[in-house]
């Protein structure tokens, strides 16, 4: 495996956003070959990146086949639209460079922790915005996003936002109420979303479950399938909720929450495998011997 680093400054020459692509070579010895790709975007209110929620929870990907970027997006006092088009020249970058990254283009989805969920959320729900099509020049239906992998996401603008995050992403325009309705996820669900698997805790104070169920809710209007974990217990910013991923102070260990990774692994084999062709049906000699008696 190697690891890529790929500066975001197309839209601005001065940024200082990248991303690390993790790449599985290609090999004669294994089936598989072109591999789905998983974008990822660590939390952090917009003000900071959680590593956290970067490169263990990217080697945990990469361990169940997948190849991986990490969006290192612009923070405060940078405001939006940088990181909505930082995101979206990553995926250009990816899908242009396909082969040198062994990805297959056709199977990309996007994963985000708390304000990184909001960061995924706005790349999957904006594929075909015309800011995005004028900006780099690519006409409706180049970006395409298989689904969504959302962990206590911030969602929502309004009655349950994390206000940190609003505030930080739009600086002087914080107070804007048509900006704040745009950015707000619930309000940008289309028929065109990609399906999603979302998880929150009820204890999360930070950023309350009401976000993941507004989500939910705003899907299940669109008819777009989705599948929902609201655990009981747990602190906002669980990450992978185990040792791997516990804090300095050895906080942020939750085994009831640990089990989303088993959850969301089952669903990946069933919505996003790394091997995605079915297997062809091959008769039996018993039912060959049957089929033929009729």
């Amino acid at each position: 495996m190697r690891i890529e680093k790929v500066n975001l400054n197309q839209t601005n020459k001065d940024s200082k956003a990248f991303m690390e692509v993790y790449v599985q070579e290609e090999s004669e010895s294994l089936y598989v070959k072109k591999r789905p790709l998983i974008l990822l975007f660590p939390g952090g209110g917009y003000e900071h990146l959680s590593d956290r929620e970067g490169f263990p929870v990217a080697l945990t990907l990469c361990s169940w086949g997948y190849n991986v970027a990490v969006i290192h997006y612009s923070l405060a006092p940078v405001t939006y639209p940088a990181q909505y088009l930082e995101s979206f020249e990553a995926l250009k970058n990816l899908i242009d460079n396909s082969d040198a990254y062994n990805i297959d283009k056709e199977r990309i989805s996007v994963m985000g922790f708390s304000a990184g969920g909001h960061a995924a959320a706005m790349l999957a729900t904006g594929c075909n915005d015309p800011l995005i099509l004028e900006t780099f020049n690519v006409k409706a239906g180049f970006f395409k996003i298989s689904n969504m992998i959302l962990s206590y996401p911030v969602i929502t603008s309004g009655e349950f936002a994390h206000r940190g995050s609003f505030d930080a992403l739009l600086g002087d325009k914080k107070d804007d109420g048509e900006t704040l309705k745009a950015l707000s996820i619930e309000n940008r669900v289309t028929k065109d979303t990609p399906k999603a698997f979302i998880w929150s805790t009820f204890e999360d104070v930070t950023v309350p479950c009401e976000n993941a169920l507004l989500l939910a809710k705003a899907l299940r209007k669109e008819n777009i399938p989705f599948e929902l974990h609201i655990f009981e217990k747990g602190c906002h910013g669980l990450s992978l909720a185990n040792e791997l991923t516990m804090t300095s102070t050895k906080e942020c260990i939750n085994k009831e929450c640990e089990e989303w990774t088993t959850l969301l692994r089952n669903w990946l084999n069933v919505n996003f495998p790394v091997v995605s062709e079915k297997k062809p049906f091959v008769k039996s000699k018993l039912l060959r011997t049957l089929l033929s008696l009729k």
